[in-house]
């Protein structure tokens, strides 16, 4: 997409400059409207579904088709990268439809409009933040398109001249056919019938036409002049631009991710504060080591090896609590070595082995916390179940195990802050299109296997339409079991079997009803699946009677 430079060298440091009126490119000028007018077709009145794949191929379309070849886009690793995760988290939308999906493909594409806009930022953040803050100007641009131009006067009155210029061919064309109305029947009904046509389409226009609509219109406008609008955002590549890969020596107290100022008068950084400085840090990590050495051999005598829970042991407490404690400790961890390596540390030549060996030992230590937060969470799961937030566990410990290797990597090759900021918010990135999958369905199948004799199955019913088909499919396995509801924090409702099984047909026929009135752009073909489920494996009417309190 051609993009607009806006110089500023002509304005004061304390304003804004404006956005010049820049001419449209043909295909700009048709992609605009066919994009707003798409949007309100897809979005109106519709949930994020088929629709967003369709939109976001377009916008991807139309990028791509004006971005000049000799873009720097187009040699970013960055750029296919964030494209790659846009067009798969939009199919895992329209396949799935999940909230999560939604969420990674909006992330995705405002992030690789980002380096569309600057094609040499490297942090995640900053890109979504720049595609983001393309909005702004793009809204500036398309109010200046919008607004009556100066010379408003003199381009009526030239109007008004083509305009009685056209009188006399416009007369003679009504003249004429009313002519061949009256004379050809035929004719006539042809054009009554256009007449018609034009009609019904002229009142179906003004019967959607409110203000809510209008609004959202506008709405769709903004956001496709957004995409197709890319006029430079220096903000966040300025930041950017500030902070190296790796730490470097320095004689004053700065650190590797703080920007000095133009006034700052740095102070002689002495041998003696130096050292001062690495004994403070031995001592602490060397302690620190001692005491997490205990715990994790506390840890891998109790949980390691033959884990069983006792009669009457709250694994609730158990995982839960010293779950989230043990990350607390892991990431207090990963923030105290951050900060003695932040700067000249990493070149104080007597006590650096002595230094490096205890901190990799330190993170090395945390790993195996971290696994034995792992093994917590997996007794969980294997007595209780799986839920949403056992998932986000595990999510969060891959993080964890990869955030633990990049301070290995600072430790040892000096990385600066910036450098591990910006390997983790790829991690980041990737596990958000991770969670993109159908973790409901999976969810269902591992709940109700015959192992588990107490479920939450009001849980399992509040899940997505998706995965009635596996609890319609799973509903005989529902005998003898003792099945429940929250109630409440840490409150639960015993649910009766028929009382389930009435719950469930309730919310097929819902699911029926709700799918027959659904348009085609909120399709998904899991509920495309399920439809095509129950019409082979109806639900009768004698077995989804009312549920009777």
């Amino acid at each position: 997409m051609t993009t607009y430079p806006v110089s500023a060298a002509a304005w004061p440091a304390a304003a804004t400059p404006p956005v010049p009126p820049f001419p449209l490119t043909a295909l700009q000028k048709l992609l605009l409207p066919v994009g707003a007018i798409l949007f309100d077709l897809l979005f109106w009145q519709e949930r994020a579904a088929l629709n967003l794949l369709l939109y976001t191929v377009f916008v991807v379309g139309a990028v791509l088709a004006g971005l000049p070849r000799a873009s720097a886009a187009w040699r970013s690793g960055y750029f296919w990268l964030t494209l790659l995760g846009t067009l798969l988290s939009a199919g895992l939308v329209a396949y799935y439809g999940s909230d999560a999906a939604r969420l990674s493909c909006v992330a995705s594409l405002a992030t690789w409009l980002g380096y569309v806009n600057q094609a040499h930022l490297k942090l995640v953040g900053f890109a979504l933040l720049t595609g983001a803050g393309n909005l702004r100007p793009a809204a500036r641009r398309l109010w200046q398109m919008l607004r009556l131009p100066r010379n408003v006067g003199g381009q009526v009155s030239r109007g008004w001249y083509y305009g009685r210029l056209l009188g006399v061919p416009l007369a003679a064309l009504v003249l004429f056919h009313v002519l061949f109305v009256v004379a050809n029947p035929r004719y006539g009904a042809l054009s009554s019938r256009f007449l018609d046509l034009l009609s019904q389409a002229l009142e179906q226009l003004f019967a959607r036409l409110s203000v809510p609509h209008l609004l959202f219109f506008a709405l769709g406008l903004l956001l496709t002049a957004g995409a197709i609008f890319i006029i430079p955002v220096h903000f966040f590549a300025d930041q950017e631009s500030r902070y190296a890969e790796f730490v470097r020596r320095s004689r004053d107290r700065v650190a590797s991710f703080a920007v000095r100022r133009p006034d700052f008068r740095p102070r002689e950084f002495g041998v003696l504060d130096l050292r001062r400085e690495y004994l403070v840090a031995l001592s602490l990590i060397g302690l620190v080591n001692v005491l997490l050495l205990v715990v994790n051999a506390i840890d891998i005598r109790w949980i390691w090896f033959g884990f069983v829970p006792a009669p009457g042991f709250d694994l609730t407490q158990f995982v839960h609590e010293g779950t989230y404690v043990l990350i607390l400790s892991i990431l207090l961890a990963m923030g105290i070595v951050l900060w003695f390596f932040r700067r000249n540390l990493n070149f104080y030549r007597p006590g650096l082995p002595t230094l490096r060996g205890l901190a990799t030992v330190w993170v090395l230590q945390n790993v195996v916390l971290a696994v034995s937060v792992a093994l917590r969470n997996y007794y969980y799961i294997q007595y209780t179940g799986l839920a949403y937030k056992r998932i986000g566990v595990c999510g969060f410990l891959l993080l964890t195990f990869f955030g633990l290797a990049t301070v290995l990597l600072k430790i040892w090759q000096r990385r600066s802050a910036y450098s591990l900021v910006r390997l983790n918010a790829l991690a980041v990135y990737a596990v958000l299109l991770l969670a993109a999958g159908n973790w409901e369905s999976w969810i269902v199948r591992y709940n109700l296997q015959p192992r588990f004799r107490q479920v939450d199955y009001g849980f399992l019913l509040d899940m997505p339409d998706r995965v009635l088909p596996e609890l319609a499919a799973r509903e005989a396995s529902l005998a003898g079991r003792d099945l429940n509801r929250e109630g409440g924090p840490d409150v639960w409702v015993p649910l009766p079997e028929l009382t389930a099984r009435q719950q469930l047909h309730a919310r097929i026929v819902g699911f029926q009803a709700q799918q027959a009135r659904r348009h085609w752009p909120s399709y998904t073909w899991t509920d495309y699946e399920a439809a095509q489920y129950f019409e082979t494996h109806p639900v009768s009417a004698a077995r989804h009677a009312p549920v009777r309190n």
